[in-house]
């Protein structure tokens, strides 16, 4: 099929690529000139993995134009994946997507064949209802049709999450779902070579294909974050209580998420969520309920206990060090969380700020993300690109992001460099083994600290 992706962004750039990939033609549009030469060059706009190596193996199905005339004059299908970022308020800035659906409509003016537009951003209910409204506006209902498609990404794990999924979601009319269905088919057979870098999962289950209505699939998209948001800070409240009552939140996270009823996915405690998603959606799904008169209250929970969670780690660094004047601290990891470089919401940036505030002296690395961040931190941070720099003469380190070069830190080692060998894991991700040698404390393991002492 000929299909266009309007917009390259993350979810624009992963879903062409591997559209492209399991055979189609794709041809992606943005208003960026500069990143569109970038893309013409090979030059990838965001951290991916496997992204690099599917682009160059799918470049002569795929194409890139900054003309919405040029990229939707043979399209059968148009994918709208245009952010939607939050305003003040919560609710979802849609100025873009309707700007961008305005240039589609415009340039299938002359065109003769049906199309059928298809909304990928997370947008609120009634929004495919608009965009309808305004194709039959511009007399364009006999030949082009609205469904939504949201999607369910990781981000690190995007292209993976794509080419295997869990679900399709398609929310419309019947023709719009057929559509779909010939378009997705063979992600739903799973017949296409899997790529060297991205093998297919194990035991991977029959793809569900699931037809709603428009209003259903923009609601579900909302719902399933939400979800995921509070499973993540109700472990965060349990951890909270567990370093009061001396019990270890990993062990209870194992207990319930044995029960198939819960899942074990998302019962990681830590300092909470971040990026893209997670925080724009929660707070756009409040924005919606209470524009409609209802009052979500174990959303409002959710979203507070997050904001406040990041700080955990800041009060245990205060337990210990009661002072941070003058004191080196490093923190390690700036993304929200590995295999990504997005630094949106990111827990690092209010820890960096806090730890400022008090007057500490903060060093902080990344492995992917640190040149992108050195325009968001004040100057007197002082970021490396060396590890071993960043922690020299530390009085504490505290672990962000749970990326691997991290997770292999040597304590002994650690033990030399720092001035104190204080090491607060914001993610409970550091290996036992890797603990020896340590002061360390991690996010309701109190109990588990306690063995490791005695």
């Amino acid at each position: 099929m000929n299909v266009t992706v309007i917009g390259t962004g993350y979810v624009g750039l992963t879903t062409g690529v591997s559209l492209a990939f399991i055979g189609h033609s794709v041809t992606c549009v943005d208003i960026d000139e500069r990143k569109i030469e970038n893309l013409l060059a090979g030059v990838m706009p965001i951290h991916e993995h496997g992204l690099e190596s599917l682009f160059e193996a799918v470049r002569p199905r795929l194409h890139f134009t900054v003309s919405y005339a040029e990229a939707v004059r043979n399209a059968e299908v148009v994918i709208l994946a245009i952010g939607t970022p939050a305003r003040e308020d919560g609710s979802p800035n849609l100025s873009y997507l309707h700007e961008a659906v305005d240039q589609v409509l415009g340039s299938l003016a002359g065109k003769l064949t049906p199309t059928l537009l298809v909304n990928k951003s997370t947008v609120p209910v009634g929004t495919g209802d608009r965009l309808a409204e305004k194709v039959a506006a511009r007399g364009l209902s006999a030949r082009v049709s609205v469904a939504s498609n949201p999607e369910f990404l990781r981000q690190g794990r995007a292209l993976s999450d794509t080419l295997y999924p869990e679900r399709i979601v398609v929310g419309g009319k019947p023709e719009g779902w057929r559509t779909l269905r010939e378009l997705y088919l063979p992600l739903l057979e799973q017949k296409f070579e899997e790529p060297f870098d991205l093998p297919r999962p194990r035991g991977l289950a029959p793809v569900k294909f699931i037809t709603v209505t428009l209003r259903s699939a923009e609601l579900g998209k909302y719902a399933a974050n939400a979800y995921l948001a509070m499973k993540i800070s109700f472990i965060n409240e349990m951890a909270n209580l567990c370093d009061r009552v001396g019990a270890d939140v990993i062990d209870i996270a194992g207990i319930i998420g044995t029960d198939t009823r819960i899942g074990g996915a998302f019962l990681q405690a830590g300092i909470g969520y971040g990026g893209s998603c997670f925080p724009k959606d929660t707070r756009a799904l409040h924005y919606i309920a209470d524009a409609n008169g209802y009052d979500f209250k174990l959303l409002s929970a959710v979203i507070e206990v997050n904001r406040s969670q990041k700080f955990t780690l800041i009060d245990k660094l205060r337990s210990e060090l009661i002072d941070f004047r003058g004191r080196k601290i490093a923190v390690l990891g700036l993304t929200f969380k590995p295999g990504t470089d997005d630094l949106r919401e990111t827990p690092s940036l209010p820890i960096v700020e806090a730890l400022l505030a008090e007057g500490a002296v903060v060093a902080v690395h990344d492995p992917v993300a640190l040149d992108k961040a050195r325009s968001l931190l004040p100057a007197s941070v002082q970021a490396s690109s060396d590890l071993e720099e960043t922690l020299q003469d530390a009085e504490a380190a505290l672990l962000v992001t749970e990326w691997p070069i991290y997770l292999a830190l040597d304590g002994h080692r650690l033990r030399e460099l720092m001035k104190r060998p204080l090491f607060i894991d914001g993610r409970n991700a550091l290996p036992p083994e890797r603990r020896i040698h340590l002061d360390y404390r991690g996010i309701g393991t109190g109990a588990a600290e306690a063995a490791l002492i005695t």
